[in-house]
């Protein structure tokens, strides 16, 4: 007992001793405990459960989610935040539990907007912020709570990477065929949405990854690296048979992406198509647009030929306007497309950009390199204008055609650039400068009036415009780069001057037509793709096309299904252990800078297989189950 005590005493003093050297100290180091550590990993797994928030989701419940959460953030100390949210989530709750009225919604906004104007942080007005936008932007999805006691929301396409297709191609299915290497079902099962497999494995912009559920578990599926193991082991994968003929006539205007994929559809229901083309060979943006070290010409000369191979006839080298008009096109034809693409390059409209040489856009550089005429760069100074991926491909095409040095000059920040990230790494890695913040001014023209530079201003970020940080001017002065040639790549534009005049409506730029592709002004034409929509992705081309096939067909009297008899392989109760995202292995950026060969080498089977064995197979569990899983036809 008496042992106890003076061990008892002894902690007792001890601790004493600690609380009062730490109360002498002047300074301490806080020390990371357990509570914080896990709250930091529950962030991060808030986090990937946002990126993977299906697109059907209520608005509703989920902003009355946010704000709960930015109640639980709160320190307590101003009355907006810690007495307004609470009310706030309260009427949020009454729209969802079906005990609130319209004149709740009127509640909801004068409390959100005191919130906002009186709350001391952004905790409490940044909530705020996001209840007002909700209640402006999703108000009908309020009123059906309201009236009717549920939610308005209901996804037909439960999958989320099939729903941000914009062609709705089955991906979970083809994924699982990969799985199984049978990699020409996996053709067959895309081809039934997709008729350019091998273009999309190497060029598409992948918007099926940016919802993938997988990010719940650790990252996204390479999507685009499974098909494109697909499509480099298929072998010929033959078109299935047309239809029976229909004894109607389409002519589709514009061999591109959108062009191409509607002349597909049309000739498998049945129906005679023409394609009129402009350039000499069919591709468009494809061909004329997207460099082979990216898309491999064999590879889309091989696409091509299997989609013509349904009977479609091609005229090349013919204009609409000059070597045939529209009004012999609709005599000739029970229905036409119009699919013309953005070829138009855009100025920057600075003093000097008229100069009489070394100033070219990138439209004719690339429409050029796509006949196989490639520009002399050996030992020049190339500045290139401008931040998307159309800016990356002339660039990276300088690098190859010799450049001594390469700059990108965007006035943005490169976080701000439109260009893919992999695009712009791959910039930067083959040896490519990008100078951000940086605005042309005028282009420097020596005494013979060629172009020998460009002075840029210096730019600072600023007050964020449409979602994106605007640059202004910085008080610094203008910096001269050196140039022998400034290649433009600010953005293309459409050529509606004829159409307009034919009558086909032309609204800011673009023809207007409706989301099923239909003229109202003109009967039984339709417009889709990048003259409709302005510049855009490949897959919307192709969606484009496939949603014009299908109203064309109904126009002209009938209703072809296109389907496949692939069968699916069964989903497995595996657990999805956390693992590493498997990358398509690339050249050597040392390499792959001389050659214009492509820089994808693609995966091996056992990383395809790794790949493949990540999917969750969203279309055999969950709400992908209770909604039939996919759509074998349309």
């Amino acid at each position: 007992m008496i042992m106890y005590r003076l061990l008892w005493e002894s902690r007792t003093n001890c601790k004493k001793c600690i609380e009062e050297e730490r109360s002498l100290s002047r300074l301490t180091l806080i020390k990371e405990n357990q509570s914080q550590v896990t709250v930091e990993s529950l962030s991060k797994d808030l986090e990937r459960r946002i990126v993977a928030n299906p697109t059907g989701a209520c608005p509703v419940d989920m902003t009355s989610s946010f704000i709960k959460m930015c109640l639980a953030q709160s320190c307590g100390k101003c009355v907006p935040c810690r007495v307004g949210l609470n009310q706030l989530a309260r009427l949020f709750d009454d729209v969802l539990n079906n005990k609130a009225d319209e004149k709740t919604l009127t509640l909801i906004q004068s409390t959100a907007e005191s919130i906002y104007l009186s709350a001391d942080c952004a905790v409490g007005y940044g909530a705020a912020e996001i209840a007002l936008k909700c209640l402006e932007g999703c108000r009908d999805d309020f009123l059906v709570h309201i009236r009717e006691g549920h939610c308005s929301c209901n996804s037909n396409e439960p999958v989320s990477c099939v729903n941000m297709c914009p062609a709705h191609v089955d991906i979970p299915g083809y994924i699982a065929l990969v799985h199984e290497e049978r990699y020409a079902d996996a053709i067959r099962l895309i081809r039934k949405d997709n008729p350019l497999p091998s273009v999309c494995a190497y060029v598409c912009e992948h918007p099926c990854e940016n919802h993938c559920k997988r990010n719940l578990v650790d990252a996204a599926i390479n999507i685009r690296g499974l098909k494109k193991m697909a499509v480099d082991h298929a072998g010929e994968v033959p078109v299935p048979k047309c239809a029976a003929s229909t004894g109607k006539k389409v002519a589709v205007i514009g061999g591109g992406p959108g062009g191409l994929s509607a002349a597909y559809f049309l000739s498998l229901m049945g129906h005679k198509v023409t394609i009129y083309e402009q350039r000499k060979k069919l591709g468009g943006m494809l061909r004329y647009g997207i460099p082979n070290y990216r898309l491999p010409r064999t590879m889309l000369d091989a696409e091509i030929k299997q989609i013509l191979s349904t009977g479609i006839e091609v005229r090349t080298e013919i204009s609409i306007g000059q070597d045939v008009s529209m009004d012999e096109i609709v005599k000739q034809y029970d229905a036409c497309f119009v699919a013309i693409g953005a070829h138009i390059d855009k100025k920057l409209g600075i003093e000097g950009e008229d100069a009489k040489s070394g100033v070219i856009s990138a439209v004719s550089m690339l429409r050029g390199i796509g006949d196989d005429i490639y520009p002399d760069f050996k030992g020049k100074e190339i500045v290139v204008v401008g931040g998307g991926n159309v800016a990356m491909d002339v660039a990276r095409s300088s690098i190859r055609l010799g450049a001594s040095k390469v700059s990108i000059v965007y006035r943005r920040r490169k976080a701000d650039m439109t260009a893919l990230h992999e695009e712009i790494e791959s910039a930067e890695a083959e040896g490519c400068d990008i100078l951000e913040l940086m605005a042309p001014v005028k282009v420097e023209v020596d005494a013979d009036g060629n172009a020998v530079g460009l002075w840029v201003q210096p730019q600072m970020i600023s007050n964020v415009v449409n979602g994106r940080p605007a640059p202004k001017k910085a008080n610094k002065e203008m910096i001269l780069l050196h140039s022998d040639v400034i290649i433009v790549a600010i953005g293309q534009g459409i050529t509606t001057e004829y159409f307009e005049e034919t009558g086909i409506p032309v609204k800011r730029g673009t023809f207007a037509a409706q989301d099923t592709g239909k003229i109202t002004t003109s009967e039984g034409i339709f417009a889709g793709g990048d003259c409709v929509t302005g510049p855009a992705t490949v897959i919307r081309a192709i969606a484009a096309g496939k949603v014009a096939a299908a109203n064309i067909d109904e126009y002209l009297g009938f209703h072809h299904v296109i389907t496949t008899d692939i069968d699916i392989p069964r989903a497995t109760h595996d657990d999805k252990l956390p693992c590493g995202r498997a990358e398509v292995p690339m050249r050597d950026a040392f390499d792959r800078k001389d050659d214009f060969d492509p820089v994808e080498k693609g995966y091996s089977c056992e990383e395809a297989c790794h790949e493949s064995g990540r999917c969750l197979r969203c279309d055999n569990f969950g709400f992908g189950s209770f909604r039939g899983g996919r759509q074998s036809r349309w």
